[in-house]
């Protein structure tokens, strides 16, 4: 079975060049660091309040990424419009709330609706790959299969906000029941979410997602240690505790 392939996400590369609004640290050549550490996706995420990336930045990975590019995004109008013009490898549609300070649950496709299948037509006609950001809720996990998914990724917040050894084994017990949905259902089975360089063991050690988005832990890493560093350390974590 191959190891997981880590996506890393630079939107917090871009959250503190935002915080004065000046042109660094550029999260492309973030981007271009973490793929030298290892990283073999580039996951962003372009909101519509543009918090952290912008519109420059999605265009730009999208010339300079070398491997796979997978955009987070809702979907309102003008941000599908954007991912249709950018045609990124991957979208993972994904909750949006102007509130949140990070996405705060996984997507209720079971309330979609046509607004939800719209979207999903539209991005799978520009030959765009679907990806649903879900809670491991098997009844999530049959509406995206319902709505043609054949990729989930399994929201991991709850595990890895989990305060006590007993909460976080419940909550893994509840990811590996997920998966086992996802893999009976024929998906792929990504995940993401909270995860850092402590709780990735008792991730691995439960279930084998297939891609692995990890973001602000990498970028907080790489604040200490460099980009690429903190990339290559999160890689050999993976390939130390992937079953």
């Amino acid at each position: 079975m191959s190891l997981p392939k880590l996506g890393v996400n630079v939107d917090h590369v871009a959250t503190v060049r935002q915080a004065r609004r000046t042109y660094e640290p550029d999260p492309v050549i973030a981007a271009a660091l973490a793929t030298l550490g290892g990283a073999e996706i580039i996951t962003c995420h372009l909101r519509e309040d543009r918090r952290h990336l912008q519109d420059r930045d999605l265009y730009l990975l999208r010339q300079t990424v070398c491997s796979k590019l997978n955009m987070e995004m809702g979907i309102a109008p003008d941000i599908l419009a954007i991912a249709c013009r950018v045609r990124p490898d991957m979208v993972t549609l994904v909750p949006e709330r102007r509130e949140e300070v990070t996405t705060e649950g996984g997507l209720n496709v079971i309330a979609g609706g046509k607004r939800l299948a719209d979207a999903v037509g539209r991005l799978r006609r520009r030959g765009i790959e679907i990806s649903f950001f879900v809670d491991p809720d098997p009844d999530q996990l049959q509406a995206a299969k319902d709505l043609g998914g054949g990729v989930v990724e399994l929201h991991t917040g709850a595990y890895a906000n989990a305060r006590t050894e007993r909460a976080a084994a419940r909550e893994l017990k509840t990811l590996s029941r997920a998966a086992e949905v996802a893999d009976k259902l024929g998906l792929q089975l990504n995940a993401g979410h909270g995860l850092n360089y402590v709780n990735i063991r008792g991730l691995l050690e439960t279930i084998h997602p297939v891609e692995l988005h990890i973001g602000h832990s990498i970028v907080s890493r790489a604040v200490l240690v460099g980009m690429e560093r903190a990339v290559r350390e999160m890689c050999e974590l993976i390939a130390r505790y992937a079953r």
